[in-house]
């Protein structure tokens, strides 16, 4: 990183200032200076209206300049044309303030040189000053608690309420304030932050201010993308040790492709892919829907960390308990029956037509007698095998006000968070606002995202790769690095070739298949004899990376004659694309059987490094894209756990009769791709194992690529 993360006490100044000014303030109503001044009508510090043409503005004392303050404020914004803006940052930096915001546009997001060296300009100006600088294009930031309503927005509604807090990051500030409205309908939201285009304070700085702030306990954030994404990576183990999670949004999810990539691997492994993969590893929480963040977030800030893997449902609808059981089931959240000793306290409660289980349906009889239903509620959150309750609520009317108070005294006595799934549409009726304001019970507006947060916090709650060091079976052998860095270093040309690939590979404990190189048809013939027929024919050049589009490759070849026919059928075909000078001969490799075909492979990602890639190979690779992404190294278990991601994960099981893959040795195979991978990421740009042929006794790689910087 080019600098280290803005932590609390380096943004305290700017986002909890004891005094703010505002140049550009006006008595004009649609004016952004007049906006801001209005905002701030509740801030308990000091407010100063710059304007050499007024006197009084807002009922306040205005001033003609910073430099006639009578005291440096903490905070300045600037609600000024552009063409002001950097004369007004340098006498910031003169004067020493703690930090400046800058609402006006036109700077780098126009994309031309001269506008680039103004934002530059801006941001030496006020690092070398220790000044921090918000924006520039940018809507502003809130600090709810001080009254610190430093945008143009409004009106804007917050409250200091029970729930625990959620700071709002954006780097999009329409995206930000937009979600800020949620406080309307109860969110109790610490902080909206944004920052445009991010020219010093940046999206990581938020986080990693929002971790050590008292008043926030999740962070929930928009988020495009950054030119130093470990920034964001850094400021989330701040927060993950801090115990506050941090949920992203991420827009600007499209991949390009990568046209250039020269294996199958680098093509799969798209930039959004290396940031899933960087996310996961830091523990960051990802929701793939704008309207879920915040719903996903301030659960996080009520729930805590997960005591007990089940989950349990009680419910005054059969239906809504059948939907819930479903969503458990395709989010992978655990609904266990519950033990004798809450069975039977289920049994006592529940009429004989319900269903004293998990899901439990307590039926409408909580209607007439409302005290059923804290006896199953409380039933159980005492038990020890539950870390939640969910609990849809079907009709949205008065009664539901004492439910919703019962269900948060006992998560707070049980310390274990309530869901409730309002499904009535009626969104803001009678209970909607009073669960959003309940400090232990969360809102959701569907079963499926209540589930999905869920399997997030169940996630969230176990230790990611990032919390411990590395397992042994990550770490490097440095004489086996230094061996095989010499062989690359060693070697002309981008791509290595497919006999050395499949040594260097081989040397880390990936299975290859033997193989021989023969220069002519009779060695050719010589070497099938000694392997024994049926047999492979492929031809060895650099200059062919993808062998089966250029025709070099024949398959099955079970005899001599079949044999001297592919011979110079490949050749010639390696004529038409090589010269013979870059063709290094013919190899010949024992047919192996049928089996699984598992591509494995690694990427060096420009901001993440290296990435392993699994994926289903031969069509499946094509057709279905089924492959998932790591950072590299992975440890063999984790290896494992990404085969379990994959979508065809049942065809290494056994699948119709079929005998089920060896997943330990395939995943000792992948995590030893991924450590090569690691070791030479800097020589490295891309790798190819396509495909490794599995089966229930055999692991075994038949083909490989590298390619070097």
């Amino acid at each position: 990183m080019t600098r280290a993360l803005y932590r609390h006490k380096d943004l305290r100044r700017l986002l909890a200032p004891r005094s703010i000014a505002i140049v550009g303030a006006s008595a004009r109503e649609t004016a952004f200076g007049q906006r801001v001044l209005a905002n701030l009508q509740d801030f308990g510090g000091a407010v100063y209206p710059i304007n050499g043409r007024h006197q009084v503005l807002g009922g306040r004392p205005c001033y003609p300049t910073l430099a006639a303050l009578p005291e440096v404020p903490d905070c300045v914004i600037l609600a000024t044309p552009r063409h002001e803006v950097e004369a007004l940052v340098r006498e910031c930096a003169r004067l020493g303030v703690g930090g400046v915001v800058v609402f006006a546009s036109g700077f780098a997001e126009m994309g031309t040189d001269a506008r680039i060296r103004e934002q530059a300009a801006l941001v030496a100006l006020a690092q070398g000053a220790g000044v921090r600088l918000v924006g520039p294009n940018c809507i502003g930031l809130v600090n709810w608690r001080l009254g610190v309503l430093g945008t143009f927005i409004r009106p804007l509604r917050g409250q200091v309420a029970a729930a625990p807090g959620v700071g709002l990051v954006s780097q999009s500030g329409a995206l930000g304030f937009a979600l800020a409205q949620a406080s309307e309908h109860g969110l109790n939201l610490s902080h909206v932050l944004t920052c445009g285009n991010s020219a010093d304070v940046d999206v990581a700085d938020y986080v990693a201010y929002l971790a050590e702030d008292e008043d926030c306990a999740a962070i929930a954030c928009v988020f495009e993308g950054m030119a130093e994404p470990m920034r964001l990576i850094e400021a989330a183990g701040v927060a993950r040790r801090a115990g506050k999670a941090l949920v992203v949004y991420k827009i600007a999810t499209g991949e390009q492709g990568a046209a250039a990539a020269m294996s199958h691997t680098g093509s799969l492994a798209g930039a959004n892919d290396a940031y899933l993969a960087a996310f996961a590893r830091a523990g960051i929480v990802v929701v793939h829907e704008f309207e879920r963040l915040l719903e996903a977030a301030a659960f996080f800030a009520k729930a805590g960390r997960c005591r007990a893997s089940g989950v349990a449902v009680a419910s005054s609808s059969g239906g809504a308990a059948i939907m819930a059981a479903d969503k458990a089931e395709q989010h992978g959240v655990p609904l266990p029956q519950p033990d004798a000793a809450t069975t039977a306290v289920l049994t006592a409660a529940i009429p004989e037509f319900g269903a004293a289980r998990n899901p439990c349906d307590i039926t409408a009889q909580i209607v007439s007698d409302p005290e059923s239903f804290h006896t199953c509620a409380e039933a159980f959150l005492k038990s020890p095998d539950y870390g939640a309750l969910v609990v849809p609520f079907v009709f949205a009317y008065e009664p539901l006000l004492p439910r919703i108070e019962q269900l948060d005294a006992l998560a707070r006595a049980h310390g274990k968070p309530v869901c409730i799934v309002w499904l009535p549409q009626w969104l803001e009726g009678p209970g909607a606002r009073e669960v959003a304001l309940a400090g232990k019970v969360a809102m959701f507006r569907s079963m499926d995202s209540c589930l999905a947060a869920i399997a997030h916090w169940q996630r969230w709650s176990q230790p990611t790769g990032m919390d411990a060091e590395a397992p042994a079976e990550r770490q490097a052998d440095d004489g086996l690095r230094e061996a095989t860095a010499a062989v690359l270093r060693a070697h002309d040309g981008a791509v290595i070739g497919e006999r050395i690939a499949k040594d260097l590979l081989a040397r880390y404990g990936v299975p290859m298949v033997q193989d021989a190189l023969s220069t002519s048809v009779q060695d050719s013939a010589d070497a099938a004899a000694r392997v024994g027929y049926p047999v492979v024919l492929k031809v060895e050049s650099a200059r062919i990376p993808h062998k089966t589009e250029a025709g070099v490759v024949r398959l099955g070849l079970s005899s001599e004659t079949e044999l001297r026919e592919a011979y110079a059928q490949v050749m010639h075909n390696a004529l038409r694309v090589a010269a013979p000078e870059d063709i290094r001969g013919v190899i010949v490799q024992p047919m192996i059987g049928e089996g699984v075909e598992v591509i494995v492979g690694a990427r060096i990602d420009r901001q993440f490094g290296p990435m392993v890639v699994v994926g289903l190979g031969g069509i499946l690779v094509d057709l279905l894209r089924d492959s998932v992404v790591e950072l590299a190294p992975v440890s063999p278990a984790e290896a494992a756990q990404m085969l379990r991601r994959l979508k065809g994960f049942r065809l290494l099981q056994g699948f119709r009769g079929s005998a089920p893959v060896d997943i330990e040795a395939l995943a000792r195979a992948v995590a030893a791709i991924s450590r090569f991978a690691s070791d030479h990421a800097t020589q490295l740009v891309e790798l190819d194992v396509n495909p490794l042929i599995c089966t229930a006794d055999r692991i075994v790689g038949v083909d490989a690529l590298i390619v070097r910087r």
